[in-house]
């Protein structure tokens, strides 16, 4: 209710000044010469030019929180961008703090300027004919797109403090600046593609799309910013208690949506083909360097994956390697999206570890399995049981009023990896300029309760155990790093999945040559193929019929990040991916991968994750 505003009553100066950039803007030209190397190239590409009305810099004065309707209301700055080179660029407008306005801010009585938090500016950016509207907090990338040879855009920027502010922001400034990055718009692969190459989610009716306005989650649409892969933003959707379910889907865009109504969150990993650089002339695959990487790609410290977006009619099978040239000729299209004889266009990934209404770790398929944070994961369930419990979501009269036809399942391994891939790729935290060198790692769980979301707030196994952040902290380090608590997902935001570097090992359907153990399933193995992946070999190399697997995050990225590996056998025939217990000192990560307890029992501290394959 628009009366909300009267309980802010603050007096607040909110000073945006947006410096001008005229010839400090460059970008990195890649461009390939005859011979045998890359050569780049330093250019001076883009003016980003302010309006008169906005020379002396962009001010709030006596702002109140703002709805986002009239937000949109005020008036705008205007300013323009101008490609001068000769080719089409991709660029990337960031809005970010000016560190000598901070530095020389003070209040009227001498102390420095207390700044506000990045999750209270709300903006609307408008280039050229399109427009964006986000929070601060989400990226400080605010739109990125493709400006063609000698175009000028004409731009707009709204600012206005998010609704949800309290009275804390009294006296409080964001001081800031914009700024343009550019480089060469090469082929479809090098940079990220506009949301219609992303195949847009496949919901059920229960289904309610989300976004997260810097407080709260709320309602949204695909008009209204539900998802941007480019920004790090994967398409979240939740699912809520039965008695809600009508009052929320008539719900306009923008309705809170408490936690204590929502039962199960989960994230869109939407269908790509990879392929894999290799940075040493093809003797160790570690990534690209490109241009999220400081350094040349490492075992310990990898570069990017590249990823392209596909529809079901794309299904390629090449080595997933680039060639002699560095050229992504031999794209594979992950084994994730086919789910028996159908090609999916993406499959839904429980956002959390899984955990249950009871708060139990139960042996046994009876509890109700929910997925959210700050919650403890299920833990000390055998094989069999968790299989069960992932049929269960979606079965016929299910409490979540999911269709049958959303298939869901335990996380096989090789889906595991499609999330790990996509994080390590441009749209993943890889991509995301808020973390630099080592940060660039999934932050570590070290909770030693196996709380769901938590965040170490760094990547290293090394420091104490517990929960120091939570899943939606975002707050900044003396040294200017962001993303305390949202660095422990795999997009350095809060719309990507949790729990996948430290927390519980997760159980993933990923099998030693049908070998049940004691996991509680009959023999012999019956289950049908889609519901988990077979490894026949022990031997990494061979462990798919004599072959290297393709797109399972085995051969391909062992050891990245320095994670722990070891391979399943018929002693330990079933596998785990992520996790570190409390008690021991293998090193976790996304990439890291075992065995669970042995023959498949119940293992001390193994939760598992589930999955949705859509074929709606």
């Amino acid at each position: 209710m628009k009366n909300k505003k009267k309980k802010y009553i603050v007096i607040l100066v909110l000073v945006l000044l947006i410096v001008l950039i005229i010839g400090l803007s460059y970008a990195w030209l890649m461009t390939t010469l005859q011979g045998e190397k890359d050569v780049s190239i330093l250019v001076d590409t883009i003016d980003l030019e302010l309006d008169e009305s906005a020379s002396e810099g962009i001010q709030l004065v006596n702002a109140i929180p703002t709805y986002d309707d009239d937000g949109k209301e005020f008036s705008p700055y205007k300013f323009s961008l101008t490609n001068k080179s000769r080719i089409d660029l991709y660029f990337s407008l960031s809005l970010i703090d000016d560190e000598e306005l901070i530095n020389s801010c003070q209040t009227t009585d001498g102390s420095a300027c207390e700044l506000l938090d990045t999750k209270d500016i709300r903006y609307e950016v408008k280039v050229g004919d399109s427009s964006y509207t986000g929070t601060l907090s989400d990226s400080p990338v605010i739109y990125h797109g493709v400006i063609d040879a000698s175009e000028t855009l004409d731009c707009e920027l709204r600012v206005w403090l998010n609704i949800n502010a309290g009275n804390d922001v009294m006296g409080k400034a964001f001081l800031g600046k914009l700024q343009v990055f550019a480089t060469q718009q090469v082929a479809e692969d090098k940079f990220i593609q506009d949301n219609e190459e992303v195949n847009a989610p496949e919901m059920d009716s229960n289904m309610i799309a989300v976004r997260h306005d810097g407080y709260n989650w709320v309602k949204t649409d695909e008009e209204n910013g539900w998802y941007n892969y480019g920004r790090g933003i994967w398409a979240n959707a939740v699912t809520v208690k039965s008695e809600r379910l009508s009052e929320y889907q008539s719900a306009g865009v923008g309705t809170v949506i408490p936690m204590d109504d929502i039962e199960t969150m989960w994230v869109w990993i939407p269908r790509y083909s990879y392929t894999i650089a290799s940075s040493d002339g093809g003797a160790n695959y570690y990534g690209k360097k490109g241009v999220y990487l400081s350094s040349t790609p490492t075992q310990a410290l990898p570069g990017e994956i590249d990823i392209k977006f596909v529809g079901t009619d794309v299904k390629e099978k090449g080595t997933a390697r680039y060639n002699n040239t560095e050229e992504p000729k031999n794209w594979y299209t992950p084994d994730a999206f086919t789910f028996g004889s159908e090609e999916l266009s993406g499959i839904w990934v429980g956002k959390f570890e899984t955990s249950n209404t009871t708060q139990s770790n139960s042996n046994s398929t009876t509890p109700d399995p929910i997925i959210k944070p700050n919650v403890s994961s299920w833990a000390n369930i055998n094989v069999s049981n968790i299989y069960n419990v992932g049929l269960k979501v979606s079965a016929e009269g299910n409490m979540y009023g999911f269709s049958t036809v959303m298939n869901s399942h335990a996380m096989r391994n090789d889906e595991w990896a499609a999330v790990a891939y996509l994080s390590q790729s441009a749209y993943g935290k890889l991509g995301n300029v808020n973390f630099i060198g080592a940060d660039k790692e999934i932050y570590q769980n070290k909770s030693n309760s196996f709380i769901t979301g938590c965040s170490s707030g760094a990547p290293s196994s090394s420091g104490s155990y517990g929960c120091p952040y939570t899943y939606d902290n975002n707050i900044r380090d003396e040294s200017g790093a962001s993303g305390k608590g949202v660095g422990a997902s795999t997009t350095g935001t809060i719309y990507g999945v949790y729990d996948m570097s430290g927390g519980a090992w997760e159980y993933v359907m990923g099998n030693y040559n049908d070998t049940i153990g004691g996991s509680g399933f009959s023999n012999p193995l019956t289950l049908d193929s889609k519901y988990y992946n077979k490894y026949t070999s022990s031997t990494l190399d061979e462990a798919c019929n004599g072959s290297v697997c393709l797109s399972h995050g085995l051969s391909e990225t062992a050891g990245w990040y320095g994670d722990y590996q070891t391979m399943i056998t018929e002693t330990y025939p079933w596998m785990m991916r992520g996790g570190m217990h409390s008690h021991n000192t293998l090193i976790s990560g996304i990439f890291a991968f075992s065995h669970g307890s042995i023959n498949g029992e119940v293992a001390i501290g193994g939760s598992f994750r589930l999955v949705m394959s859509p074929s709606l």
